[in-house]
């Protein structure tokens, strides 16, 4: 327990005198290092944050929350299931889908696509990409049209545009399967969609329902069902529950597991992100042990004279704990009061630099992010306050006990 003599003596030992100002610059550069090192932690961690939430927002942009399917690939009767998934808790939209894998050509081009056939009336209710069209509309996805939304990244690449035609190429086997002869279809571009991923801007073409299952050669048949979900983060618990209930016959799945290597790329960068700017406040915690042990040095008669009259060494030992832990505490505030402003303000302020200084850090044609993202959460901050100041803490407990073991006889002799 601190007592009031021992705090008293520890904050008058951080007051800079004539004799010590070079250890009262020492503390202010262990201080600074401290709010710098908290700081840099707080706003990295909130734009990784940002980062991994863009992330999310685009790759569901076209994606389901989650997917019903069947083991054989293919649902003949899905008006039934539907209705079925429509009624449990936590799902908010379903549609039918149909997928195949695929090629497209135009004048010689030829790119491989994933063709994927959504119902208009439904497919708002599990994707955004109505919000996502840059030109054309879903309702021009009409059954028999044979009409194509196009990434813009595809159509790019094929050269084609709006009201151009291309050809379809759907593998068919042929001879019980043991040949695989190309099924043409010719389709025309009524639109295009841009949501900022090249694996849906440049290999995703949308069409009919009724469109896409003639093509794959199963009429009336659906790939699967597409879902969203109430709560994203509950998307598995929720999955668990649709596969109970609808049965053996049916296999579901949700977007973490089919995202789950972008997730833990991102993952993995924020730990190593954490563990290298914590070496900047474990560096200026170790700034804090060169303060204290040339304190413990420059005090050595003081501490003497202390333990004469009566002070204990555990007494002396808590003096440069408290003195040590103030300038942890301190500089962990003013890393949290500088850290949070600038993550939270993150996206504009970046914007101000790159004006200031003439650069720009993520050039629209380069990078389909063109502002700074962040997001802030408190609980990270919680975390980095207590890892700086266990740090700062444990950075206290060497020259205290070195202090502590002072001996008065030896510490005077020559006094």
């Amino acid at each position: 327990m601190f007592r009031p003599l021992e705090i008293c003596i520890g904050l008058r030992y951080l007051r800079a005198r004539r004799a010590s100002r070079f250890v009262s610059f020492i503390s202010l550069v262990s201080l600074l290092g401290v709010a710098v090192g908290v700081a840099a932690l707080i706003v990295v961690l909130s734009v990784m944050n940002g980062f991994e939430q863009e992330l999310r927002g685009r790759l569901l942009n076209l994606s389901a929350h989650g997917v019903v399917t069947a083991p054989g690939g293919g649902l003949e009767d899905w008006r039934r299931p539907l209705a079925q998934v429509r009624e449990m808790p936590g799902v908010t939209g379903a549609a039918p889908f149909v997928e195949l894998q695929a090629m497209l050509s135009s004048d010689g081009r030829l790119k491989g696509v994933l063709l994927r056939g959504v119902d208009p009336a439904l497919e708002g209710a599990v994707s955004e990409v109505g919000r996502h069209l840059l030109v054309g509309s879903l309702d021009a996805l009409q059954p028999g049209s044979d009409a194509l939304l196009l990434g813009r990244l595809l159509a790019a690449r094929l050269q084609v545009g709006l009201g151009d035609a291309v050809s379809l190429l759907v593998p068919a086997g042929v001879d019980g399967g043991t040949r695989l002869v190309p099924r043409m279809r010719r389709f025309t571009v009524v639109g295009l969609f841009e949501v900022g991923m090249e694996e849906q801007d440049g290999t995703l073409a949308l069409t009919h329902l009724e469109d896409a299952a003639a093509a794959r050669g199963r009429p009336g048949e659906v790939s699967g069902l597409r879902l969203r979900f109430a709560d994203l983060f509950a998307a598995p618990e929720v999955t668990r529950r649709l596969a109970a209930a609808l049965g053996p016959g049916y296999e579901a799945r949700d977007w973490t597991g089919e995202n789950a290597s972008y997730f833990r790329a991102v993952r993995i960068e924020k730990t190593m992100m954490t563990l290298i700017l914590s070496l900047v406040i474990a560096v200026a915690a170790f700034n804090i042990v060169a303060t204290l042990v040339m304190v413990v040095g420059d005090k050595r008669a003081e501490i003497a004279i202390l333990r004469t009259m009566g002070l204990p060494p555990g007494s002396v030992m808590r003096i440069f704990v408290v003195q040590g832990a103030l300038i942890g505490l301190v500089g962990t505030l003013l890393g949290v009061g500088f850290g949070v402003p600038l993550a939270i303000n993150a996206g504009s302020i970046m914007p101000a630099l790159e004006s200031l200084f003439g650069f720009s850090l993520l050039p629209a044609d380069v990078y389909y992010i063109s502002r700074l993202p962040s997001e802030l959460r408190w609980t990270q901050v919680s975390v980095v306050t207590v890892i700086a100041l266990v740090l700062c803490l444990l950075s206290t407990l060497y020259p205290s006990l070195r202090a502590a073991r002072t001996e008065p006889a030896e510490a005077l002799r020559y006094e």
